[in-house]
């Protein structure tokens, strides 16, 4: 990738930024600003790098990506067990994935920075009160009250320093024993029960255990690290410019610049104006980059976006991660994928099937079914097997709680059901439960393209 002509961290100030919050004290916001520039990055180039050239194997077919996490991160929620108990659903998919769906695995979190969110009104009527609607933690609180509401840049920095807390952990989970594979049977206890996915997840754990026992019995060392380390990268979406870009910081290795508050960031579809600042700030990072591709696109305009973002067509640096929803994935993704091909864009494929399958129920909650999302993902493999391109992965909004937020899945859950453990302050995401699930769903797509009922 060359050097990026007439770009600095800053030169997004000259163009439309949308969704961003109006602080309340321009004088708070300068000195946190200030406090933060002097703060370490949370992320390092050489991982960032490293991201990116396993990403470009997923162009070729050798790797898989899971991305998920939280919808929108909580502050509250920045504790041990809960990112314990996130860690353990994101490890069991990915050892269900590569095991049962035969695929290398890039796990990628959205952890540690997805504290802010775009919304749909600058504004919610709440009991007859208008109050500024909630914009995550990194902005607002999500309390239903005018003083919560009110932007208060402080929480920039608090949002810096729990991001960071939950990567140590992260680092620590990852990189200190617990990810090893004869932990497998271990990541199961505590948070998950017995769920009814445990029966399947239990035989898949036995055949990687006799496999352990072959490679040790030829002379294989288990201790080495492929065996008991693994690598969780993070990602959100680069939605706070004035945080991603205090966050940016000269690689001294290369000269390049690196938005060092994640390994990957996304430019989200409310935000991804091909002449607005978010691309501006964009495209000069070296970061890998995601594209969220919603119903209302405009195929000119994605191409328009691929070329100033990716002007040299570098395998592993664009992510088109398409959010079209179960009904309509089959009249929008075949001509998307027919024009990009045939423009020869590098470009690695998600299917974010969350954001499409919302809807709100009679109860007034808003929701997603575990079926809808299942039907998304086996089209997107089906399209793709069509198209002879190359699916390579899904994004995907769950939580390692056991919370009743998306209605079906092995319990059947129902509409009534979402009351006992509602916990969400904006999307709904998958349980532990439903995410296990739908890894092996996932698992039989990936060995059978897509063709299965």
């Amino acid at each position: 990738m060359s050097q990026i002509p007439e770009w600095t961290k800053s030169s997004w100030h000259s163009f439309p930024a949308l969704q961003q919050p109006v602080w309340t004290d321009s004088g708070i916001c300068v000195d946190t600003l200030k406090k933060l520039s002097n703060l370490p990055a949370l992320v390092f180039a050489g991982e960032t790098r490293m991201l990116k050239q396993q990403l470009a194997e997923v162009l070729e077919g050798k790797a898989f990506v899971l991305q998920a996490g939280d919808c929108s991160e909580d502050f509250s929620r920045c504790n041990g067990p809960r990112i314990h108990d996130l860690l353990k659903v994101i490890l069991k998919m990915s050892i269900i994935l590569a095991y049962a769906g035969e695929k290398k695995v890039i796990k990628i979190g959205r952890i540690a920075g997805q504290y802010a969110k775009p919304r749909s009104s600058d504004t919610e009527t709440i009991a007859g009160m208008e109050i500024p609607s909630y914009r995550g933690d990194m902005v607002n609180s999500p309390e239903p009250t005018l003083e919560a509401r009110m932007p208060d840049s402080r929480r920039i920095l608090e949002g810096y320093f729990r991001a960071a807390a939950t990567l140590n952990l992260v680092r620590a989970f990852t990189k200190g024993g617990y990810a090893a594979l004869d932990k497998v049977r271990s990541w199961s206890e505590a948070s998950f029960g017995s769920f009814p996915a445990n029966r399947k997840y239990d035989e898949l754990v036995s055949g990687i255990r006799k496999a352990i026992s072959f490679t040790t019995a030829i002379g294989i060392d288990i201790k080495a690290p492929q065996l008991n380390e693994t690598t969780l990268y993070t990602s959100h979406e680069a939605l706070l410019l004035e945080y991603e870009e205090v966050m940016t910081r000269i690689d001294t290795t290369t000269g390049y610049w690196y938005d060092t508050s994640a390994h990957m960031i996304w430019v989200g579809d409310r935000t991804r104006q091909v002449d607005g600042a978010h691309v501006e700030f964009l495209r000069g990072v070296w970061n890998p980059l995601g594209v969220k591709i919603g119903p209302n696109h405009d195929i000119d305009n994605i191409k328009r976006l691929i070329q100033k973002l990716n002007p040299d067509n570098d395998p592993g640096r664009i992510t088109l991660i398409t959010r079209f929803g179960a009904e309509k994935i089959k009249s929008l993704l075949p001509n998307l994928l027919h024009e990009i091909k045939s423009e020869g864009f590098k470009v690695v494929w998600l299917c974010d099937p969350m954001h499409g399958n919302t809807y709100i129920n009679k109860l007034y909650q808003k929701t997603r079914k575990y079926e809808d999302i299942l039907q998304e993902i086996r089209s997107f493999w089906q399209l793709h097997e069509a198209a002879a391109t190359i699916a390579g992965g899904v994004h995907l909004e769950l939580t390692g709680d056991n919370v009743t937020e998306c209605i079906g899945g092995n319990r059947q859950l129902l509409d009534k059901d979402l009351n006992l453990n509602y916990q969400t302050n904006c999307d709904p995401r998958l349980n532990a439960e439903q995410a296990v699930e739908l890894a092996f769903e996932i698992a039989e797509i990936l060995r059978s393209g897509g063709h299965t009922e």
